[in-house]
């Protein structure tokens, strides 16, 4: 499944495309992998609640030509919209909107007057291998639109995780190879996300808001507190209500020493908090968690507290030096029964929360 978030611009007059085109989203995709891809568009806070937030410039080319084509852009970003998701079913898209002279599986000319850049993210399994890893992409497509027939007449896309976009890069390939490790994920429920961005470190969420049961911990790596929460899930409640289990399991620290440390088990997304049964241990709280922005560092093997430490040292950084402004502590997500999981395959992921996050 992929989603995509739809930025628009017009954009002045550029020169000719002198980089090549590469299409981001049929990277390790096969006939066997279905694929779904939908679009959400920042809204305009006014009364009209319009779909796309417009920029126009004009360089003074345009300005002093009386005679200029009119290009409906909004249509054509709505077409977009509409058209896009069929990119990889049995409708496909409707390539009467493209330049025969820059047909879409070819898409390299002159970019017009005008450009819509749209900004993606798709998510899809990688069905040809047995454990169908996921492949995550984020990034901007830029298209040119002819302004004597209104059609686009070019389309560049650019991954948000490589800098060699080229049609074949290198620097691409092992990006796709990197994420088809091996990590198992039980069938669970989990905290639902959207993916917003993914860089070569690093996963930018937005998560929706989840109930969560914790207790007191003992440090980010430790169990300690586990079998208290997981107790009221059991039962051990004022109503001796059995809870289905999810994952993971979250240990969050909330000091910049990472030592104050609660334990916690994210409650199915049905649940209310005004309905939940109250704990039967004074030391276990129910609490609901808004939605907010995380970024998350993915990797597997055995989360020991220097394993731990040292992965939330490397995203701290990478977030600081993108110009994001991470808040202090992080989590730990385990997801897998460390008793019956190999190592090797465990997912564990080091989570910050982010003070506050724009698409670009």
């Amino acid at each position: 499944m992929a989603t995509t978030h739809l930025t628009t611009q017009i954009l002045r007059q550029t020169p000719p495309v002198c980089g090549s085109y590469r299409r981001a989203t049929t990277t390790g995709t096969s006939s066997s992998s279905p694929l779904t891809i939908t679009f959400k568009t920042r809204k305009e806070s006014s009364p009209k609640n319009q779909k796309f937030k417009w920029a126009r410039k004009l360089s003074l080319v345009e300005q002093s030509s009386p005679s200029k084509p009119t290009v409906d852009v909004e249509g054509l970003a709505t077409f977009l919209y509409d058209d896009l998701p069929h990119l990889f079913d049995d409708q496909g898209i409707d390539r009467t909107a493209y330049d025969e002279q820059a047909p879409v599986s070819i898409a390299l000319g002159q970019a017009g007057p005008y450009e819509i850049t749209t900004r993606w993210t798709m998510v899809m399994k990688f069905m040809p291998l047995p454990w169908k890893p996921e492949l995550v992409f984020t990034g901007t497509s830029v298209m040119g639109i002819n302004p004597n027939n209104g059609k686009f007449c070019s389309h560049v896309d650019f991954w948000d995780s490589i800098e060699n976009n080229e049609y074949f890069s290198l620097e691409g390939l092992w990006d796709v190879f990197r994420q088809l490790r091996v990590y198992k994920t039980p069938d669970l429920e989990t905290p639902r996300y959207q993916i917003l961005k993914r860089t070569a470190n690093y996963e930018v969420r937005k998560y929706e808001p989840f109930i969560v049961v914790e207790t007191i911990g003992e440090k980010l790596s430790g169990s300690n507190g586990f079998n208290a929460v997981a107790g009221y899930i059991f039962g051990k409640n004022s109503t001796t209500e059995k809870i289905p289990m999810t994952t993971p399991v979250f240990t969050q620290a909330l000091d910049p020493e990472l030592s104050d440390v609660s334990i916690q088990i994210v409650l199915p997304s049905e649940k209310d908090i005004s309905s939940l049964p109250d704990p039967s241990q004074e030391t276990v709280k129910l609490r609901k968690v808004e939605g907010e922005v995380a970024a998350a560092l993915k990797f597997s093997g055995k989360p020991t507290e220097d394993v731990v430490r040292e992965k939330e040292k490397a995203l701290r950084s990478n977030l600081m030096k993108d110009g994001l402004k991470p808040r202090m502590g992080c989590m730990l997500a385990r997801y897998n029964d460390p008793g019956r999981t190999w190592s090797f395959t465990m997912r564990n992921e080091v989570l910050i929360w982010l003070e506050e996050f724009s698409l670009d």
